[in-house]
């Protein structure tokens, strides 16, 4: 899976700086789909990659997480 991501990214980045520098018909096409490539495909891939192990309410500000963060500057200061 990364490297199918890695290659996904570099074959869109290609597309866009092709679609840059080439001096043809087609070159807005190039950075067209290279951009929506990117943000279509590549980003997801890329978050589902690297969320899929983790859990969500760990990182969501709850009362809980909260009052842990609380704890845990009082800890620091003394």
């Amino acid at each position: 899976m990364k490297y199918l991501i890695i290659i996904l990214a570099l074959a869109t980045v290609t597309s866009i700086i092709l679609g840059f520098t080439m001096d043809v018909s087609y070159s807005q096409k190039l950075i067209g789909y290279g951009v929506a490539g990117l943000f279509l495909v590549v980003f997801p891939l890329f978050s589902y990659h690297h969320w899929k192990d983790k859990n969500v309410k760990d990182y969501m500000l709850t009362k809980e997480n909260l009052d842990k963060m609380r704890e845990n500057q009082r800890k620091k200061k003394y």
